[in-house]
C-alpha cells in the first residue's frame, strides 16, 4: 500500500485555479473536478477579474447587454443540465472584493469557495450587502469579517495572485494554468482532461501558435451615433 502511495506521489501534477465570483462560470466548472484525475493537485488562486478586463481592454459580458442576457439564460439551462442549484443574484455585476478576501483569509480551499459560490449563485443572495455578508459569514463560522477582509495581508495576496494571473497571459476566467499553457473556460473542460492524460497531443498546435502573427489590427471606435 506504501508503494502504491508513493509512486501516486511520484506522479502528482500542480494546476492553479483562477476565479471571481463575479462570473457563474467557476461555479459550473467546479461540478466536474470529480472528472479530474487524482494525480491532479488544484491550487485555487482568487483573482479579480474586472482587473484582467482592464489590463486587455475588454467589457466583461455584463457589459454588454445582449451578452448578459445571453450569457444568463445559457448558465440556468446549464446548471438545470448538471443537476445544480441555480438563482443568481438580483444584482450583477456587483462588487466581489469582500468575498475574494474572505476566501483568502480562510485558506482558498475548494470547500469554502464551493459555500460561497452555493450562497451566491446557488441560493441567489447579494454579492455585496452587508445583510448577505453577515450571513455567509456566519455559515462560515467567521466572527470577525470586518477584521478579515480588511487584513492588509489578505488584501496583498489577492492583489499578488491577480498580478500573477496577469503576467502569466490570463485575460478570463475561469482558468487552469499548468505547464505553461492556459486552459480558459467551464466548455474547454475535456480539453483539459484530454490534456492531462496525454500532454503531447496538442504538442503541434501549441508549436504552431508560437509562430502566428497578426495580418490585420483592428482600430477601437466609439459607440456609432
Amino acid at each position: 500500500m506504501q508503494s502504491n502511495l508513493n509512486s501516486l506521489n511520484r506522479h502528482i501534477r500542480n494546476a492553479d485555479w483562477y476565479f471571481d465570483y463575479l462570473s457563474p462560470y467557476p461555479y459550473l466548472q467546479l461540478a466536474r473536478f470529480e472528472e479530474l484525475p487524482e494525480t491532479l493537485k488544484i491550487n485555487p488562486k482568487p483573482v479579480v477579474f474586472a482587473a484582467l478586463l482592464n489590463h486587455w481592454g475588454h467589457k466583461g459580458p455584463a457589459e454588454i447587454p445582449a451578452k448578459a442576457r445571453q450569457t444568463y439564460l445559457f448558465t440556468h439551462w446549464l446548471a438545470e443540465k448538471r443537476g445544480l442549484p441555480f438563482v443568481g443574484p438580483a444584482r450583477h455585476p456587483f462588487n466581489p472584493l469582500p468575498l475574494l478576501r474572505l476566501t483568502i483569509h480562510l485558506g482558498s480551499d475548494l470547500a469554502t469557495i464551493r459555500r460561497i459560490y452555493h450562497h451566491v449563485w446557488g441560493e441567489g443572495h447579494d454579492g455585496q450587502s452587508e445583510e448577505s455578508l453577515a450571513l455567509l459569514a456566519h455559515k462560515l463560522g467567521v466572527s470577525d469579517l470586518q477584521d478579515a477582509i480588511q487584513d492588509p495581508d489578505i488584501k496583498q495576496q489577492l492583489k499578488d495572485n491577480t498580478d500573477e494571473a496577469i503576467a502569466r497571459g490570463l485575460y478570463g476566467i475561469p482558468t487552469f494554468h499548468i505547464d505553461d499553457q492556459l486552459f480558459w473556460g467551464d466548455d474547454v473542460t475535456d480539453m483539459f482532461i484530454e490534456y492531462l492524460d496525454n500532454p503531447a497531443l496538442f504538442k503541434a498546435a501549441i508549436n504552431k501558435t508560437k509562430h502566428v502573427t497578426p495580418a490585420v489590427h483592428r482600430i477601437p471606435k466609439g459607440p456609432r451615433t
